[in-house]
């Protein structure tokens, strides 16, 4: 059965697919088409060449999700909570990440407190009933909102997580008298304390619901529309793949479904060549993104803020943790007020693009700054099927940098470089040195069109001593999807302390989140089900995810869980407090399907590298050009090795080497660099 993953990004819409039956990769890459996306998947399964009746699994990542919501393009959406807690959605927190920005605004609600309607109803903390459930009122809500001409209804009452029994009660009356609109019930979504949290997650999911699901179904016609008959998968920001159904419910679980597939894949490559500790970085046409895997697992959070941890809305749902910069391949250059240069975080995207993509883009960018210096080939980008201007990309930075500033050009475009990889530096560091961690005990595994081309500077900058750069580097996020596992995440609040905890209690809630978690996948068989209780010191605001099974719960082994705590907070913070009580917050629990790993096919080994030409590029130094060898990646054989200067061109990306730098072709086709200040 072949398998084919598919991923959509700002710029370009990614493919690959692989044949098991001849151990064979096909790809294909062609630009987004933002008016309806569906289009470039097309494009790039007819460029592949691929008969997709043999096609069985088609795995999805998109961009969908994270653009209506950034875009603020969903749907008209209401809000049902509780009585007495109508402004807790648009009151959000109090605190000020950035003190001293005059320009500091709040979240935005995608809610108007017109459109926020209470409901005489409530639970308390434990899950008891205080205030029944006003079922006529709901129903007069319902005919209210029928007026509005409402797309989506999100019901957030409080303390549903404990006890959904109410929730569950409006979501009939609501799709009974109001079938039309989006529904979604925050229990559904999830099951934790933290109201704001929980509004604003279960909002989102609402929000971006009916495009969400409009796409999908316009992608499945459009699939069946060119004789494709197998199953589609959809990724998760978690990592994993789930149904297109369970995506249409749980859309707010798509949020980073695009990027986490690279990262999944760089976890891979790095076990398969022993880097268990590696930085993936990946850098695309609209943003460069970064994060960690130890011990060849990602890092995880238990959610994150889309748009920014400032400004941005609250999603709590777990994510392999990334962090991202608006520094990719069509990042715009520009002047500030004060006459500065700054690069991004606006982008060209696919349309205009930038200026050498002879799309109508007349900004110069991080593409068009490349260009100039001669790293990127005019005449060999996309394997020559997409010719680039290089005049016009010169003129762009003359016209509309250069000039202005009374620099010479390649000046600016060096400058331009170098900003951007200060900026993709920094988010490096911030899943590294920030959270503890040394970058120069990790490699760097460098996938996106652009990722190869800056990453052995970045790696210079921060003193990481290799950098991998895998095979398909521009279709990497696709190739991830190709070897993601089916999870699926739930997450219960149970607050109290961990002596106090019942044994009997906490195993029946497990079994419960089993049995919840099991009805989600798509494969029954094969599942491990991963179990941790979130813990923290009484007082403490946050906590520490603590790994257990169940046999632990049920034996009420809390002494041993207890000491597992201490040890984990002595690794993140450098010291514990053995004689502090700890209490319990939460319990969560991914089920994991495993998916067959790719046999990755071998190359055939050589000595010497072959295809070599030169032409003049600008690297150390603006001023001085050197004559650099230029390398066709797909003639380059296993254990072949040579130094820089060197860059590397494949159909979709180019790998620069520095002066000294040194790069060994791996026997599965990785090209290993070892940088030369780290040597």
């Amino acid at each position: 059965m072949t398998l084919l993953a598919v991923d959509i990004g700002g710029t370009f819409t990614d493919l690959v697919g692989f044949d098991p039956a001849d151990n064979r990769f096909f790809h294909a890459k062609s630009l987004t088409t933002p008016d309806d996306f569906s289009g470039g998947i097309v494009d790039c399964i007819r460029q592949s060449g691929l008969d997709v009746g043999a096609v069985g699994l088609l795995i999805h990542g998109t961009t969908v999700a994270i653009n209506t919501l950034i875009e603020r393009t969903g749907a008209k959406t209401a809000l049902l909570v509780t009585r007495g807690t109508r402004d807790v959605y648009i009151i959000g927190r109090g605190n000020r990440p950035e003190a001293y920005n005059l320009f500091f605004h709040r979240p935005r609600p995608l809610v108007s407190r017109r459109l926020t309607l209470e409901i005489d109803e409530r639970m308390k903390a434990g899950g008891e009933v205080l205030t029944p459930l006003d079922s006529a009122e709901v129903e007069a809500h319902a005919e209210t909102l029928a007026e509005e001409d409402i797309e989506a209804v999100a019901v957030c009452l409080l303390h549903s997580y404990a006890n959904p029994a109410h929730e569950i009660e409006v979501g009939k009356i609501l799709r009974r008298v109001l079938p039309g609109p989006f529904v979604s019930l925050s229990h559904e979504i999830l099951r934790a304390y933290r109201e704001y949290e929980r509004i604003s997650t279960t909002v989102v999911n609402a929000y971006i619901g009916p495009r969400v699901s409009g796409y999908l179904e316009n992608l499945q016609t459009r699939l069946e529309g060119i004789g494709y008959r197998g199953d589609v998968a959809i990724m998760q920001s978690n990592g994993g793949t789930m149904s297109p159904e369970t995506a249409r419910h749980r859309p707010a679980t798509m949020m980073e479904s695009g990027p986490v597939g690279g990262i999944i894949a760089s976890a891979e490559v790095g076990r398969m060549l022993g880097f268990p500790n590696v930085i993936a970085f990946d850098m695309g046409g609209t943003t460069a993104k970064a994060s960690l895997i130890r011990d060849g697992e990602p890092t995880y959070a238990e959610g994150y803020h889309v748009g920014g941890y400032a400004s941005g809305d609250p999603v709590i749902l777990p994510v392999v943790d990334v962090v991202e910069v608006g520094a990719g391949g069509g990042s715009i250059a520009w002047i500030d007020e004060v006459g500065a240069l700054k690069v991004g975080p606006q982008s060209a995207g696919a349309d205009p693009g930038p200026i050498c993509y002879r799309g109508g883009g007349d900004l110069p960018t991080i593409t068009d700054a490349n260009v100039v210096l001669g790293r990127i080939g005019a005449d060999a980008f996309l394997g020559g099927r997409m010719l680039l201007d290089a005049d016009a990309a010169r003129r762009g930075v003359e016209d509309g940098l250069a000039r202005k500033l009374g620099m010479k050009v390649p000046a600016i475009a060096d400058a331009v470089v170098r900003i951007a990889i200060n900026k993709m530096s920094l988010a490096v560091r911030e899943v590294s040195v920030a959270k503890g961690y040394d970058p120069r005990d990790f490699a760097m595994v460098a996938s996106g069109g652009a990722g190869p081309l800056h990453a052995v500077a970045i790696a210079r900058e921060l003193h990481i001593p290799t950098v991998i750069v895998p095979r398909f580097p521009a279709h990497f996020s696709a190739l991830g999807m190709l070897v993601a596992d089916e999870r699926h995440d739930v997450t219960r609040t149970y607050l109290a302390a961990l002596a106090n905890v019942d044994a009997a209690d906490v195993t029946r809630i497990h079994d419960e989140m089993v049995s919840d978690a099991r009805g989600m996948l798509r494969a029954t068989e094969d599942v491990e089900f991963l179990c941790s209780l979130d813990l923290r010191y009484v007082g403490q605001e946050f906590s520490i995810a603590v790994p257990v099974d169940r046999s632990m719960l049920e034996a009420g082994r809390f002494d041993e869980i207890r000491e597992r705590f201490d040890e984990l907070h002595e690794r993140r913070y450098a010291h514990h407090a053995a004689d502090e009580p700890v209490e319990m917050v939460n319990m969560r629990l991914a089920a994991v399907s495993r998916q067959p790993k790719l046999d990755l096919p071998v190359l055939a080994v050589g000595e010497e590298p072959g295809g070599a030409t030169r032409r003049p590029v600008l690297l150390d130094d603006w001023e001085i050009p050197v004559e650099c060898p230029i390398y066709r990646r797909e003639v380059l054989p296993a254990g072949t090795a040579f130094e820089g200067p060197a860059l590397v061109q494949e159909p979709a990306s180019t790998t620069v080497l520095f002066n000294g730098d040194r790069c060994e072709v791996a026997e599965t086709g990785e090209m290993i660099v070892s940088v030369r200040e780290t040597r």
